[in-house]
């Protein structure tokens, strides 16, 4: 008997792989092992910022200095985003991430025992490098193992591992770091990647849907990133990235030593609890994806009052009271990750070809705002304390809000 071709999970006359179906063991296996990728990959890769005040200590450096141990790795990670998903292109997807994610195991393990500042970025960057293989494939992975008609869910849960590993890098490292020192903190996160980097290349299932890339000059990479850089809304795009990206890990990297000082002067394993506003951002990215929907103006309306909340809760920081500091940074984060959301999904949506490509740039943008913007902000922080920090991300702020108002269009889903 001839299956009809497009019944998910089984080939079809035409012999292509349709994707697995919901509650099928292999689409079980794709969303367990990319949830366990993402925990993996974003607890490794922000490790370090819930110790930096200890790190700070320890080697005897400045904030700015040691924040320089986030930056590696973001930067680490945004120069190998389009390398990694060329190579996915040409190799398989399952593949790059199993290298990728055990290269980043091995590196990070290693992390602990850096002996010295310069050794200890060099063995970041890396890290970073490495971790860039699993964001720049999981989704097209996924995209291809799964029934179409449930992507967008397994997508979600993707990025619930990715928040939940990023939460865990943080809250797991800090009190671990007061109790004993940043060594063993950094390593207990660096000992559950590994756990969950077995997860991963035990659960997740064989490739089926892949077909290897069959470029002509018109579609070569190169090609593909220059009509997605020639496209001034994209690039719009690509700065909301940049900047919104850039002021949210400055506030974060610095937020610790500031509630270590008077008139807080809170122990860093409470402080490292602050990292629970994360979870604001679980429910904003939902919500900004709903009311875009149903608003009016699309996408621009949300992306613009998801920036005005950023400043808003930017602006609560600056009070010398608990309360408003913890409301301000709820408000803030929310804020930030409902416009990321709005950003990253509109990025493909406006790409003429090369979509992929164009949310690799999004990336490449995203975290090269971590980097440089992020251990920018340690020099406003320790020059003119936390008002001239939160001056700083303001002005960041208002450039992607300028930007999104004068270049973006509402209703714009496609086109030139």
């Amino acid at each position: 008997m001839t299956v009809p071709d497009g019944v998910p999970g089984v080939p079809g006359v035409s012999g292509r792989f349709s994707g697995h179906p919901r509650g099928s063991r292999g689409y079980r296996g794709v969303l367990v092992g990319l949830a366990a990728a993402g925990v993996a990959t974003f607890a490794q890769l922000y490790s370090l910022q819930g110790v930096l005040p200890e790190l700070a200590a320890d080697l005897g450096i400045s904030a700015s200095s040691a924040a320089l141990t986030v930056s590696a790795a973001t930067l680490g990670l945004a120069v190998t985003v389009i390398p990694w998903s060329a190579a996915a292109d040409r190799f398989g997807r399952l593949p790059v991430m199993r290298t990728a994610i055990l290269a980043a195991v091995i590196l990070g393990l290693a992390v602990p025992f850096s002996p010295s500042l310069p050794v200890l970025l060099g063995l970041r960057f890396l890290e970073g490098a490495a971790l860039g293989g699993i964001p720049a494939v999981a989704l097209a992975y996924l995209s291809e193992e799964v029934s179409r008609l449930h992507a967008a869910v397994a997508a979600g849960t993707y990025v619930s591992g990715t928040t939940v590993g990023g939460l865990l890098g943080r809250i797991l490292a800090a009190p671990l770091a007061e109790l004993m020192n940043w060594r063993v903190g950094v390593a207990s996160v660096s000992l559950l990647a590994a756990g969950a980097a077995a997860v991963f290349m035990l659960t997740a299932p064989r490739q089926r849907g892949f077909v290897p890339a069959r470029g002509t000059p018109g579609d070569r990479l190169a090609a593909r990133l220059a009509a997605n850089l020639r496209s001034r809304r994209l690039l719009a795009l690509y700065l909301q990235g940049f900047l919104l990206m850039g002021g949210f890990v400055a506030v974060y990297n610095y937020l610790g030593f500031r509630l270590g000082e008077a008139p807080f002067g809170l122990p860093q394993s409470l402080a490292s609890s602050l990292f629970l506003a994360y979870l604001a951002g679980t429910w904003s990215s939902r919500a900004a994806g709903t009311l875009a929907a149903r608003a009016r103006g699309g996408r621009k309306p949300v992306l613009l009052l998801s920036i005005a909340a950023m400043g808003a809760g930017l602006a609560l920081t600056l009070a010398e009271n608990l309360p408003a500091v913890i409301a301000g940074l709820l408000v803030f984060t929310a804020g930030f990750f409902a416009a990321h959301s709005i950003a990253s999904g509109w990025t493909p949506l406006l790409a003429a070809k090369g979509r992929a490509q164009a949310s690799s740039l999004y990336n490449l943008f995203y975290y090269t705002g971590s980097s440089l913007l992020g251990w920018a902000g340690g020099h406003y922080f320790q020059q003119g304390g936390w008002a001239s920090l939160v001056l700083f991300v303001g002005v960041l702020l208002l450039a992607s809000a300028l930007i999104a108002a004068l270049v973006l269009r509402s209703n714009d889903d496609g086109g030139r």
